[in-house]
């Protein structure tokens, strides 16, 4: 049964014209009472990860629930038909359980907070935000057990409670909630930060509903999303062809043996819809690399990547989803059935975007990307240090960009752009850890006329015995390139003992256990690289050298051949032409290297780690809430 909305007015809002500039002043002021919003929240918060890195995403959404202003599209639909209670004026909902609410949050660790906002006894507007904590509890420290064989396993869940009932505040259930976690300090000032960000929404949406009128808001809100509506139904007229077009990718392994994963997605376009339909990929993984995959959220990412890629200035909000169907096989890797675990869900996350980008632009290359968005690697590390206090991190790494048309793809940033990295100094001070190195692993980067952006090579030297798990993908299929680019490197760890001895590490691990003295080289994926490399500047390659981007070996990818840091001009040519003479017909569009057997084949010897044996599906059988 959906949620019942009780309001003591329930008249209408009637539709007023709205003139542009008007139109204007209140689609800025939505945009920065997000910006608001994520200032509150840094500022108040104190995990790394919020505090930081910015893991938290804000949305300020009009009365029916559709997002005006957010990223990752409104969770609101979820919630609404997910919860049997009743949504009344002074109520706030604090929810952390994705199978509650149809996948509108993806793992228990984003904690959501849902503020109502009411006016004159009229629901106005919906403003919420989720961020991830560090630690909710469960069998591994920072709650993301990679080898978790259901959801039980990883932590406190959240199913929608009313955290603030007609403005009473619920505190037994944060005293409850609080009691399972191993930073109840951490945690408390993130849900604290995260109600304060929903707060300041709310007082800025009766600000400007105050200072315009309902009516004329929420007529703002109506068009606003009708504008997005028609700007994206030009945009898939002209950019998705009626003919279906398909493509796949994998995820590397489950960090249980099994591997690579599958994700398929095919797409056409019906009139003004598109379908984009997931049949053909893989069952659900026995471990924790599902992802629950909202339907909503999906339309938002195929929406913010035509976006981007097509037509930047528009602002991206829920107007256009009717013009959007998404399938998804129910017991599949994307629509795993209860109880199935999720904790590990970010390598199929990044996966998605390098998929949007080899369906969207098999139809026009000139505007495609190649692969590198990927997953987004993650470290932990925790212990008792010698004065007997627990420490804990959670820090998000970074890879490689891909190479893009506009150009080369940035080195070590993160597939969310807001994401910014812990500052070596912040590890430093507040974990036992020395960064002994922080720099661009060079040569990482797909060779291409735009060169992927280069993975990032951190070395931690941990000066107390602890516990370290890691999440990351791409080291075993590589990201591809396009255009007649190369993929780009694949990611490794690397455990150095304090004596010197070096052991090669998995990528998703959990309880490695470390000494005081021993360090761990954390090297993430290179980016795929855009267009022929054979293309690329020589000059540039020189100065990249310089800076320590690539390597003379590796400017000898582009047909560059250096000396003493300058270009040799004449071998340069005589390179380039040997290898023009060498390739077989035209560059390709995607170069996916090798084949998944040749692959397993060459794994040992070129990673240093057995290849992933293929999975085994079976039968999953539901298990009642």
């Amino acid at each position: 049964m959906p949620a019942t909305i009780i309001q003591a007015n329930e008249t209408p809002f009637a539709s007023q014209p709205i003139d542009p500039v008007t139109l204007e002043v209140i689609e800025n002021a939505l945009r920065n009472a997000r910006i608001e919003m994520d200032a509150t929240l840094v500022r108040t918060a104190m995990s790394p990860g919020i505090r930081e890195q910015g893991d938290a995403f804000p949305l300020i959404a009009d009365h029916e629930g559709h997002m005006i202003v957010g990223q990752f599209g409104s969770f609101i639909g979820g919630f609404l038909n997910g919860y049997d209670g009743t949504i009344e004026d002074g109520d706030m909902f604090f929810l952390s359980d994705p199978y509650s609410v149809e996948g509108a949050i993806s793992h228990s660790n984003d904690w959501l907070v849902l503020l109502p906002v009411f006016k004159d006894g009229r629901l106005l507007a919906y403003t919420a935000m989720f961020g991830h904590q560090s630690d909710i509890g469960g069998k591994v420290a920072g709650s993301m057990p990679i080898d978790a064989r259901s959801i039980f396993e990883e932590g406190v869940r959240i199913p929608p409670v009313k955290i603030w009932r007609k403005g009473e505040y619920n505190a037994d259930v944060v005293k409850l909630v609080m009691h399972q976690t191993r930073k109840p300090d951490w945690c408390t000032a993130d849900l604290n930060a995260l109600i304060a960000s929903c707060r300041v929404a709310a007082r800025r949406v009766l600000e400007m509903s105050e200072r315009f009128g309902d009516d004329l808001y929420v007529s703002a809100t109506r068009e606003l999303l009708a504008r997005n509506h028609r700007a994206m139904q030009q945009l898939i007229r002209t950019s998705v062809s009626e003919e279906p077009v398909s493509f796949e990718d994998y995820i590397c392994d489950d960090g249980m043996g099994y591997g690579p994963y599958r994700i398929r997605c095919t797409m056409h376009r019906q009139g003004d819809r598109v379908i984009l339909d997931f049949d053909g990929t893989d069952p659900q993984s026995e471990a924790s690399i599902n992802f629950y995959l909202n339907e909503n959220m999906f339309k938002m990412f195929f929406g913010i990547y035509m976006i981007m890629v097509f037509d930047p200035q528009i602002l991206f909000n829920d107007g256009f989803y009717d013009l959007i169907e998404v399938r998804i096989p129910r017991g599949s890797l994307l629509k795993p059935v209860f109880p199935a675990a999720l904790s590990g869900r970010t390598h199929a996350l990044g996966r998605i975007f390098d998929i949007l980008g080899g369906l969207l632009g098999q139809k026009t290359p000139e505007f495609l990307n190649a692969a590198g968005f990927s997953s987004s690697p993650h470290l932990f590390y925790s212990g008792v240090d010698r004065e007997g206090q627990w420490f804990q991190l959670f820090q998000i790494g970074f890879g490689g960009i891909p190479g893009r048309p506009m150009g080369d793809g940035p080195d070590g940033h993160s597939l969310w752009p807001g994401f910014t990295n812990v500052p070596n100094e912040f590890l430093e001070r507040y974990f036992p850890m020395r960064i002994e190195r922080y720099e661009t692993a060079a040569d990482s980067g797909g060779p291409g006329l735009h060169r992927g952006g280069n993975g990032i090579h951190m070395t931690y030297r941990f000066l107390e015995a602890g516990v370290v798990a890691i999440h990351d993908d791409r080291w075993f299929v590589p990201p591809w390139g396009v255009n007649g680019g190369l993929p780009g490197a694949r990611a490794r760890k690397v455990l150095e003992k304090a004596d010197g001895t070096q052991i090669i590490v998995a990528n998703k691990l959990e309880e490695l256990k470390v000494e005081a003295g021993d360090q761990l080289h954390f090297i993430t994926w290179g980016g795929g690289g855009w267009g022929d490399p054979l293309e690329r500047d020589p000059a540039l390659l020189a100065r990249e050298l310089e800076q320590g981007l690539v390597t003379v070996e590796g400017a000898r990818r582009y047909g560059v051949v250096l000396v003493d840091g300058a270009v040799d001009e004449a071998a340069t040519a005589a390179l380039r032409t040997e290898m023009r003479a060498q390739r077989n017909g035209p560059l390709p569009v995607f170069d996916f290297g090798p084949d998944i057997e040749t692959l397993r084949a060459n794994c040992l010897a070129e990673t240093g780690l057995p290849a992933p044996k293929q999975p085994v599906w079976r039968v999953q059988q539901e298990c009642a809430a």
